[in-house]
């Protein structure tokens, strides 16, 4: 099997309007807790999150949406690439505007972005990923989410990722997983 490699460089990025595009995911499992007796009671739903490279704060998979690929595959890439899951794309949770000094370039001077992520059913943990040297995974809970999320764009996807989804559509996930 051939080693997986992260994606670098710009050309192929995607751009509209003055925006460069990124596509990103909320990658969530559920987790059964302990009950007190030792079984398994309760099933607890976590989102996995990164490190920033950047700064302090933990982050949601995300990056540069290219040429070749659908906005689903960008947002699935970034998964593997930057924490190493691979899993389901269950759900489009919106489009969310943000500005980023560190993606300025030509084509968007103010360094603007429109991001569409996607929740990611986490279906498989690799031990070895392309980022995993300037990557720690971390699975929390959602109020852990929304406390330690740097990005309050990323926070407001997480708020819409799982209020958005029916009681009954989680129960039937929940049923099936």
């Amino acid at each position: 099997m051939s080693e997986l490699v992260a994606r670098t460089g710009r050309h192929q990025q995607r751009y509209e309007a003055g925006c460069r595009l990124i596509a990103g995911c909320i990658p969530f499992r559920f987790r059964y807790s302990e009950g007190s007796n030792g079984n398994k009671s309760e099933k607890i739903l976590e989102v996995l999150m990164i490190n920033s490279t950047s700064g302090p704060g933990l982050l949601f998979p995300k990056g540069g949406w290219e040429n070749d690929e659908t906005v689903e595959e960008a947002a699935a890439r970034e998964a593997l690439e930057e924490a190493g899951v691979r899993g389901e794309l269950m759900h489009f949770l919106g489009h969310y505007h943000f500005k980023s000094k560190t993606l300025q370039d030509e084509f968007s001077p103010e360094g603007r972005c429109r991001a569409a992520m996607f929740a990611l059913f986490v279906k498989e943990e690799l031990d070895s990923w392309p980022e995993q040297s300037r990557r720690v995974r971390s699975w929390v809970t959602i109020p852990e989410a929304v406390e330690c999320c740097r990005h309050s764009w990323m926070r407001e996807a997480l708020e819409n990722a799982f209020k958005n989804w029916t009681a009954d559509a989680m129960i039937i996930l929940m049923e099936h997983h």
